[in-house]
């Protein structure tokens, strides 16, 4: 089995699906969201580095030795965490409710990923996350002013 660089995978010269290959060109259209003000850095940042802890910690042959920068540049994760994870109908409202979206949403991809039978997790964690939405925003939703 022929070993891919990092940055084969930055740049997107290995196969994959159209789209998520090029984690450099996925990043510049992340940015210009970010810039924009279309998405907030609470959901994506939280999803990638809770993969990236917990494939690190799990994902190796012993524990805390993991590969998990391979785990951030293939497979869907990045797209997955600016571009799908951040869809405004199916997301919590509040900050505190993102980060705990996008910390469910990393969690279940690093099981599906190191557990599961399928090779990827992201697409069916952010769905698994989108069933969740209405319970996060029940118990992080905004106190309204004047109460208690």
């Amino acid at each position: 089995m022929e070993h891919i660089s990092y940055l084969d995978l930055f740049l997107g010269k290995h196969a994959g699906c159209i789209g998520e290959v090029c984690i450099l060109a996925l990043l510049i259209g992340a940015a210009i969201l970010l810039i924009k003000g279309y998405i907030s850095w609470h959901i994506p940042v939280t999803f990638i580095l809770t993969t990236a802890g917990f494939t690190y910690i799990f994902a190796g042959t012993q524990l805390f030795h993991g590969d998990w920068l391979f785990h951030i540049l293939s497979g869907g994760l990045i797209l997955g965490a600016f571009f799908m994870a951040t869809d405004y109908v199916a997301t919590p409202l509040t900050a505190k409710g993102q980060l705990i979206f996008g910390i469910g949403c990393g969690l279940l991809t690093a099981v599906i990923r190191i557990w599961g039978g399928y090779p990827e997790g992201v697409s069916y964690a952010i769905l698994m996350m989108n069933a969740a939405t209405p319970f996060i925003d029940r118990y992080t939703k905004c106190r309204i002013y004047g109460t208690r």
